[in-house]
């Protein structure tokens, strides 16, 4: 039996990235996959049809995670199509850096309602379905940026923050009732997102992992499958960095 036959995932952000990558994972060990970003486009009927091939069942929803009425509507969809949802990863995010000093208050905006709104959105959307089924493993992306800080990230580093908190309050809520929430906290990620960093921002990055090399997706994903997992059963609450040392 595979590690999540009979299980099914919604992924949000999905579309490429940490969030592809868990998708794809989740599907390589048997669960069906639900997953959302802000636009159904080619990319999504690509990972549809890549996911499908490990015959699991897959579908990708256009859905805005920031939006409160459009999480709960996608978790209505999914329920129709699924009939069941055991694992919520909120990946969702985005990144507006800028110094404080030249940070706009739309810039702020965007990235808490993107980043950490959205977590409060799905989970909220999604604790009635588990509280119903009594279990749940909920895993939200968090960074080491929100554990330590960064210089120009301000706005990303406090929706990262607020997403730890979030993360343990939710795991003492929901514990009782057999449903896990805990926070992965990826360090320096080779993604479209962090591509798009100046090049001596990320050798010095680099220069300062004591791996000296920075992580991909697919180390995000195993996390995310081991917490998606019942070999996981008795961790919640927790904040976990995959850092390659970064953050100790």
């Amino acid at each position: 039996m595979k590690l999540l036959e009979g299980k099914t995932a919604l992924i949000t952000g999905a579309n490429r990235g940490i969030g592809k990558s868990i998708a794809i994972k989740f599907a390589g060990f048997g669960a069906n996959i639900a997953f959302s970003d802000i636009q159904y486009n080619d990319d999504s009927i690509k990972l549809e049809q890549e996911l499908a091939a490990f015959g699991v069942k897959a579908k990708g929803y256009a859905s805005d995670a920031s939006s409160f009425t459009d999480s709960e509507d996608l978790i209505s969809r999914v329920m129709e199509d699924f009939t069941t949802i055991d694992v919520l990863v909120n990946n969702a995010g985005i990144t507006r850096d800028n110094l404080l000093l030249r940070m706009t208050e739309q810039d702020w905006d965007k990235v808490i309602n993107v980043n950490l709104k959205s977590v409060f959105n799905l989970t909220k959307a999604i604790q009635k379905v588990m509280i119903k089924q009594r279990f749940g493993s909920i895993i939200n992306m968090s960074s080491v940026v929100g554990v330590e800080g960064n210089s120009g990230q301000s706005n990303y580093a406090a929706s990262k923050a607020g997403i730890i908190g979030f993360t343990k309050s939710i795991a003492q809520e929901l514990g009782s009732r057999n449903i896990r929430c805990n926070a992965i906290a990826p360090g320096y990620i080779e993604t479209e997102m962090t591509a798009k960093l100046p090049q001596e921002f990320r050798d010095q990055w680099i220069k300062d992992i004591p791996m000296k090399r920075a992580g991909t997706p697919d180390d995000v994903a195993n996390l995310a499958l081991f917490l998606a997992s019942d070999l996981s059963s008795y961790i919640t609450g927790q904040a976990i960095p995959v850092c390659g040392g970064l953050h100790t």
